[in-house]
């Protein structure tokens, strides 16, 4: 970060461990120093870096770096997304019954009946679900296509940035769990390869829970 405070004096820096800085541009740098913490401190190695940047709040350009995995993802607007230089695709997977989807669950365990009855629907319909642990890798292998779809809810801006522009960039979609368009703030997330979103969503919405 004082990298960063060095080189763009005047862009804000919003980060997960507690530190706020305003700024006076409209630029804002999101940073997580460790998605998948959790992950880190039991060895298991799935867990990245984690940077965005936002312009006027709409993220603009993310890299990820999953040092375990010796793999970096990057990507800016209008200017494709990349795995340690290879451009990204996202699958071309159609239907939730040929789909692999990830998820995560909030630490909190607020409304976990909800939480389970969403989980057992798409259990149901899809491929498979994997729970990895690491939010931001998870949009990451959406977008390379390792992933067909991804939703979760309870995180926060930085858990979401980077991956958001690197899954946009690699073709895919996000919105609300409800399929109201994405919102940075809100905190909850359904991504996918754009050709099973409308089934996905439909799923997890049914019954409205």
């Amino acid at each position: 970060m004082t990298e960063i405070e060095r080189a763009f004096p005047d862009h804000g820096i919003f980060a997960e461990e507690g530190y706020l800085k305003k700024g006076v541009s409209p630029y804002t740098w999101v940073i997580d120093p460790m998605d998948g913490t959790t992950n880190f401190i039991h060895r298991i190695p799935f867990f990245c870096v984690s940077i965005a940047l936002l312009k006027d709040r709409e993220p603009a350009l993310g890299v990820c770096c999953n040092p375990m995995g010796n793999e970096t993802f990057w990507a800016q607007t209008g200017k494709g997304a990349y795995r340690n230089g290879a451009h990204l695709k996202v699958s071309r997977t159609e239907r939730m019954i040929d789909s692999l989807v990830a998820t995560g669950f909030p630490y909190d365990g607020d409304d976990i009946g909800m939480l389970m009855r969403r989980f057992s629907r798409i259990l149901r319909k899809a491929q498979g679900i994997r729970r990895l642990g690491s939010a931001a890798l998870d949009l990451c292998y959406v977008a390379s296509g390792s992933f067909d779809a991804f939703w979760e809810q309870g995180l926060k801006p930085w858990d979401m940035a980077a991956g958001v522009v690197i899954l946009r960039e690699a073709g895919g979609m996000v919105s609300g769990i409800d399929g109201t368009p994405f919102d940075l703030y809100r905190g909850d997330i359904l991504a996918s390869n754009s050709r099973v979103h409308e089934e996905l969503q439909r799923c997890m919405n049914d019954g409205h829970n």
